[in-house]
């Protein structure tokens, strides 16, 4: 059972949150925020305050409430005058919700997607400087939990949504926005954009979309790239166990489950996957060696000359030294969680490990596992995948989509450099990828490249970025969907 807004029917649980939210958007004065925010455009107090009311809705993915954040964006849809037909919040489960609103265009062109997600990681109060599900405006920055992962986008989009209705702004293009829930847990029970994907593609089909994954890097407070994401690994964990009899404390052997599997993850830890590029990761050298001095910039420039992927060239390995960077050249493969023995007086039984992969775009996962058989070398050490992966390729360097960041970046931040950036994580990209829609990752928001908080304590992002982002947004969708 699902609820749905719009002409699909309410349920009591979805007609009871709307007609509350809609109550306060049309009926409640808007509450005036500190003196620090004086000077506020409207449409910048729209967008601060959509994303208070997010931040400060409960959304932690196993724990929080979803469906009540996708209610509260309806609402505030249907108060600025879209049509039912045109905002859909769904609930495909108890405290789950996905949000689809569309601003209608000429046709003339396909659909442009802009995604976001509803749901953040726990954060535990006890480890915070401030209340983590309070949006706290403190030192020129915005501290909560989903402040910039990925509240901003979501909010950013809804206001900017509100702000074309009220221009009556006609694009060329249908503006579609879908904010979805349990991208954290890469939508591991299908309740997200798979959901969307599986039961309503005609309400989010487009030409292309945009999503988080790639900002505006700041250095020493000066903006020196603006990210595209355009491809991201897959991640794919294995358990490895060895079983051994076991046996009294007292009477040790050599043959020792513990052992076996400790001397097998050793082995691992000095191996090293074959190294590669592909088109985005070999524009994203291309374009950093242009940011970098020193032995950095010759180093990059190297690894794309003629046997530049020589692993034991010494521009390669000083490259690879730097662990973000060996992350973009080659699949990896780490231990991260470690299990062994049943009591401190016997024989170990059962030991074993976790082993976390992320793996190139073009590789699969039984040629990892047949590389981890081999680095291994043991028989003993059993080795199980447990998860599925998501492969998915590339988004192709679209020249149009390209073409307006470059314009609209060298506006916002002159001289940074647009790069095109392969995550080492995981995004709901991929699901968007195998469905037939090219993903982007692209937010405007700018932050330090050496204080990334997100899924950290204190997350928070700085205050003049997310109005400055917020605008860059709204003027790039516009870019892309042309049209009055």
């Amino acid at each position: 059972m699902f609820a749905a807004i719009g002409r699909r029917g309410f349920t009591a649980h979805g007609s009871l949150w709307i007609a509350f939210f809609v109550a306060l958007v049309l009926i409640l004065p808007v509450a005036p925020r500190a003196a620090a925010a004086e000077g506020l455009s409207a449409q910048q107090q729209l967008a601060f305050d959509i994303y208070k009311e997010l931040v400060e809705i409960n959304t932690v993915t196993a724990t929080g409430d979803t469906a009540r954040a996708a209610e509260a964006m309806a609402a505030r849809l249907l108060a600025a005058g879209f049509a039912d037909a045109d905002v859909h919040a769904f609930s495909p489960a108890p405290r789950k919700g996905n949000l689809v609103a569309r601003l209608r265009g000429t046709g003339a062109r396909k659909p442009i997607l802009l995604v976001a997600h509803l749901d953040v990681v726990p954060a535990d109060r006890a480890d915070w400087s401030v209340d983590p599900f309070k949006l706290t405006e403190q030192d020129g920055y915005f501290y909560a939990r989903g402040s910039g992962d990925d509240k901003y986008m979501a909010a950013s989009f809804i206001a900017n949504l509100v702000r074309y209705k009220q221009e009556g702004y006609k694009p060329d293009r249908d503006i579609i926005v879908a904010l979805e829930t349990d991208e954290e847990i890469l939508d591991h029970d299908g309740l997200g954009i798979q959901w969307l994907i599986k039961n309503h593609r005609d309400l989010i089909d487009a030409e292309f979309a945009l999503n988080e994954g790639g900002g505006v890097g700041l250095k020493d407070g000066k903006p020196i790239r603006n990210s595209v994401q355009t491809s991201e690994k897959f991640s794919i964990t294995f358990r490895l166990d060895v079983k051994n009899r076991g046996g009294h404390s007292a009477v040790p052997m050599k043959d020792n489950a513990i052992y076996r599997l400790a001397e097998g993850l050793v082995r691992l830890s000095k191996f090293d996957f074959s190294p590669k590029l592909n088109e985005t990761t070999r524009a994203y050298f291309e374009r950093s060696a242009q940011l970098e001095g020193g032995h950095m910039a010759v180093d990059m420039r190297a690894v794309l000359g003629d046997g530049g992927l020589d692993p034991t060239a010494p521009s390669f390995v000083r490259l690879a030294a730097n662990p973000f960077y060996n992350a973009l050249l080659r699949t990896t493969c780490v231990a991260t969680m470690l299990t062994g023995g049943q009591a401190f007086n016997a024989l170990p039984q059962l030991a074993s490990a976790t082993v976390n992969c992320r793996v190139m775009p073009g590789e699969t996962v039984d040629e990892v596992k047949a590389t981890l058989v081999r680095v291994l070398a043991d028989d003993q050490i059993v080795i199980t995948p447990i998860d599925q992966p998501v492969l998915s390729a590339p988004s192709a360097l679209n020249e149009e989509i390209m073409g307006s960041i470059e314009k609209l970046s060298q506006r916002f931040w002159p001289g940074a450099v647009v790069i095109p950036t392969m995550s080492a994580g995981a995004t709901d990209g991929s699901y968007l990828r195998n469905a037939g829609i090219p993903t982007y990752g692209h937010s405007g928001l700018a932050g330090d490249i050496n204080d990334s908080r997100i899924h950290g304590k204190d997350e928070r992002i700085l205050v003049k970025s997310f109005y400055e982002g917020d605008e860059y947004l709204y003027r790039l969708v516009k870019l892309l969907s042309g049209g009055s």
